[in-house]
């Protein structure tokens, strides 16, 4: 039928508005409570960001650890996303992924998923990185949808306006090569449509000192979600707080990851200079502030063949292999000749390297107060063995990790704290979780965890 202003509509249980992690979690979910479901995609193909990411996800008690001999909980993950936050977080959200996450892995492994390598992150005081391939996440996600016989999935339709009929909202308008049309619900509407990364203007709005780093993240990454929920009056958070994560060479493309961690593996990070500028062992998203301070906003990892041999083949941000074949790597047998290929000062590559060996061969703290490997865990070693490394890498503004305000039940708050009556939201288009820096693996968790809530919230609103 047509609505008052001629466009098309279509009444269905629940919309779900973007087709990453967040999303496919939440239109799978609500499909599997017995809702006629929609999911909206913009883009030509599924993804967003999730696709371009490391396929990470931070979980706690599993029996993947168990079988590495690797002690954690639910208590332990809370308290670790509370410290590298910064306190900054909303405790009930990750009391709530506390809960919820134990329930979100055995669903996953339960649906064909698996996870091979479990590796130690950013914020994590053990190692609970659970790496799979994220491509077969979202194939299964998105088979799993459309076999409920429930689930209809539309790309090339960008939803451009959330409809609200008294003190609920009722639907949506879509825009799509086939012209201009209308969803209403029965249930609600869930957003999931990622942060802002690639939108100029809201990074000069909220962000200005990030507009230096790579823009990077899904193409869509334009905060659709967050202006039609600010059109409604919802609350933000954590605006402030965004930050670009280091580690990237500076010709990385859309089209595959270049995020390199040999820090978290040993390495130190200097300057052009030849001096080091932070503490390599906090999170990677303090180290990218850091970075964009320095000369020309880069920064090169410099380790040797111990750290070399740490690398892990097809897990990303450890995956030395990958990016040595594509020649991103200077290679060379003295630190002098490092330093020449790599255009960095030689003489002062040298004391920085002796000091920061000194120190580890010391047992003790160094000049920027790092004593491990990551998060106080991890033994460092001195970099000594030939051949040397550099990787040339900058900050990449992989995510905004700020948004819309939500509760533990993944509802949309307004900025006087009510909720609005069915929209809810998950994943990266959310502020509350992370706090000041998120954890390794934290974001697909949590865009998993929470599309998961979301979807069955709305899917049993509906009348």
């Amino acid at each position: 039928m047509e609505d008052d202003e001629g466009a098309r509509c279509r009444v269905v249980d629940v919309v779900v508005i973007g087709g990453g992690i967040a999303g496919l979690s939440a239109a799978l979910a609500a499909a599997e409570n017995g809702a006629d479901t929609v999911l909206l995609e913009k883009r030509p193909l599924l993804g967003g960001s999730t696709a371009m990411s490391g396929g990470l996800f931070a979980f706690a008690g599993t029996d993947e650890q168990l079988a590495q001999g690797i002690s954690d909980d639910p208590e332990r993950l809370i308290r670790d996303l509370r410290d590298v936050g910064g306190e900054r977080n909303d405790i009930r959200l990750l009391e709530a992924y506390g809960r919820h996450q134990t329930g979100v892995h055995r669903w996953m492994k339960a649906k064909g998923i698996t996870f091979d390598v479990i590796k130690l992150g950013a914020g994590q005081s053990v190692a609970r990185s659970h790496h799979t391939s994220i491509h077969e996440v979202l194939e299964t996600f998105q088979a799993a949808f459309l076999d409920t016989g429930r689930g209809d999935i539309l790309p090339d339709h960008r939803a451009v306006r959330l409809l609200d009929e008294g003190s609920r909202v009722s639907g949506v308008v879509v825009e799509s090569p086939g012209g201009r049309s209308r969803f209403d619900v029965r249930g609600g509407v869930v957003i999931a449509t990622g942060g802002f990364s690639r939108s100029r203007e809201l990074l000069e709005i909220f962000a200005p000192t990030q507009t230096g780093a790579l823009p990077y993240g899904g193409l869509g990454n334009t905060g659709d979600g967050l202006r039609m929920a600010w059109r409604l009056g919802a609350g933000f958070r954590d605006m402030g707080y965004v930050s670009g994560t280091y580690g990237s060479h500076p010709e990385t493309g859309p089209e595959q990851q270049e995020l390199l961690c040999a820090f978290y593996l040993g390495a130190i990070i200097v300057n052009k200079a030849g001096q080091r500028f932070v503490d390599e062992s906090l999170s990677y998203k303090v180290i990218g502030d850091a970075c964009l301070r320095q000369p020309d906003g880069l920064g090169f990892q410099v380790f040797d063949s111990r750290v070399r041999a740490k690398s892990t083949p097809g897990v990303a941000l450890n995956d030395i292999d990958f990016l040595e074949d594509k020649g991103r790597l200077f290679i060379a047998d003295t630190v002098d000749e490092l330093a020449s290929a790599a255009s960095i000062d030689g003489a002062e590559l040298k004391d920085t390297i002796a000091r920061y060996n000194d120190a580890v061969c010391l047992g003790r703290a160094d000049e920027f107060g790092r004593d491990a490997l990551c998060n106080h865990v991890g033994e460092r070693s001195p970099i000594t063995e030939p051949p040397f490394y550099a990787y040339p890498a900058k900050t990449l503004m992989t995510s905004t990790y700020c948004g819309l305000t939500v509760t533990p039940e993944a509802e949309v708050l307004d900025v006087e704290g009510s909720v609005i009556a069915g929209l809810y939201a998950a994943g990266e288009v959310t502020g509350g979780f992370h706090g000041i820096a998120p954890m390794t693996g934290a974001s697909l968790g949590m865009g998993t965890a929470f599309g998961r809530i979301a979807g069955c919230q709305a899917a049993n609103r509906r009348s």
